[in-house]
């Protein structure tokens, strides 16, 4: 794990030197504009689509990262987007992990993921670098000043908990529908110990994928000496629309405290 760790390494002030942001047309639509971007970094090219006020400066940043099988701009994710937009006036941007949205190669599913996590456990470096970029690129050209949190559940906190965990600027997160299994179990655990940011963990009961011990032993880890746990019943993507409505809350009230 520290071969991969060192692909993302940061400079001793905890920053990563961004790439260039290349914008492409967007829309706009009731106050909230909608942009695709990609960051170029080298050899390096990382899809994204960023929302944000389109009449005022944001009052912070919201990266989000989604699951297997969709993408940046999969339905629920950019209703979550716009809802940071227009009721907390907060800038989001999201990524397409690997094998996903702009960076597929074939049909994106479950199964596909599951195999890609087991043969590319590098991936997790991969997405911590690009995350990095990514934020170091718009917070110096669009988003200077503003505090960044984190909202991801099971492929988004896959990928998302060791960026947590590696990034000082996020200070709130979002994760869930996640256990301590797979094969970046040593990488999940060793990120869960060094998370120290609010934490809100989302949990379904009959969860088919991971097991609900498996996901309460992932929150027990969790070192941030604030963080919630909620639990529901139903299934992996069953996430109620209250919990949803929550965690937007949750983040946005830790941002702009």
């Amino acid at each position: 794990m520290r071969e991969l760790e060192a692909s993302a390494t940061c400079s001793s002030d905890g920053s990563l030197s961004g790439g260039k942001l290349e914008w492409l047309a967007g829309s706009t639509e009731r106050g909230v504009r909608e942009q695709p971007v990609w960051c170029h970094a080298d050899s390096v090219r990382v899809p994204g689509l960023v929302w944000e006020p389109a009449d005022a400066r944001a009052c912070g940043l919201v990266l989000l990262g989604h699951g297997a099988s969709t993408h940046k701009a999969a339905p629920h994710l950019r209703a979550l987007a716009r809802r940071f937009v227009r009721r907390h006036q907060l800038m989001a941007l999201a990524i397409d992990g690997p094998i996903h949205g702009d960076r597929a190669t074939g049909e994106a599913s479950q199964q596909r993921f599951g195999a890609y996590w087991r043969s590319q456990p590098e991936a997790t470096a991969f997405m911590i670098r690009d995350w990095r970029l990514f934020l170091s690129s718009l917070i110096s050209e669009r988003a200077s000043g503003l505090r960044v949190g984190y909202w991801g559940l099971s492929m988004g906190t896959i990928f998302g908990l060791p960026l947590v965990a590696a990034e000082p600027r996020i200070s709130v997160a979002v994760l869930g529908l996640m256990g301590i299994r797979g094969p970046t179990q040593d990488w999940i655990e060793a990120a869960a110990d060094r998370v120290r940011c609010p934490v809100l963990f989302l949990q379904q009961w009959d969860d088919q994928l991971f097991a609900r011990e498996d996901s309460l032993a992932l929150f027990d880890r969790l070192a941030s000496p604030r963080k919630q746990l909620h639990v529901n019943v139903g299934r992996h993507a069953e996430v109620p629309t209250f919990e949803y409505d929550f965690s937007r809350e949750f983040i946005a009230r830790e941002l702009m405290d």
